[in-house]
């Protein structure tokens, strides 16, 4: 499913041009430009890096996370695009659960396909799937535990 929405995604960035990758995402402070870099890092992140760059960013996750979009953000948005297709299949992840990759993919194409006015029709295992992990993983690591402890459907 991955792979699938990884794939999608530069379908859909191979039609637009400069100035709508340097519009902001609905990552705040981050263009969609840098959101594509970050979702290039985060698929080359394997278990060792992760823990490696975020001792390197002195633990602090916002530090990592913008060390990673810098190195990741080609010098235009046709490379960038080239990035993220080269690591399309690949099937590292950071520690944490393998769901986490379908978030990052799922809510981070909304990230970037939303300012673009792209609809995109997920598979629906993969927003379950995305959903049901926000709701156990607490906000401080980018869930939403706390958000929905009081809401029942």
């Amino acid at each position: 499913m991955v792979h699938v929405e990884r794939a999608a995604l530069i379908d859909d960035l191979s039609h637009h041009d400069k100035d709508q990758w340097d519009r902001p995402s609905l990552c705040e402070g981050w263009s969609v430009h840098d959101v594509v870099a970050h979702l290039v890092n985060s698929a080359r992140t394997t278990r060792l890096s992760f823990v490696a760059s975020l001792i390197r960013a002195r633990f602090d996750f916002d530090r990592q996370n913008a060390e990673g979009v810098r190195r990741e953000r080609g010098s235009s948005p046709q490379e960038t695009l080239t990035r993220l297709r080269q690591v399309a299949s690949r099937r590292s992840a950071p520690p944490g659960s393998l769901d986490s990759r379908l978030v990052e993919e799922v809510v981070h194409g909304e990230d970037i396909r939303r300012p673009l006015g792209i609809a995109h029709p997920y598979l629906p295992d993969a927003v379950t799937r995305s959903l049901r992990l926000q709701t156990r993983t607490p906000a401080a690591f980018g869930g939403a535990k706390e958000l929905i402890a009081g809401v029942r459907l």
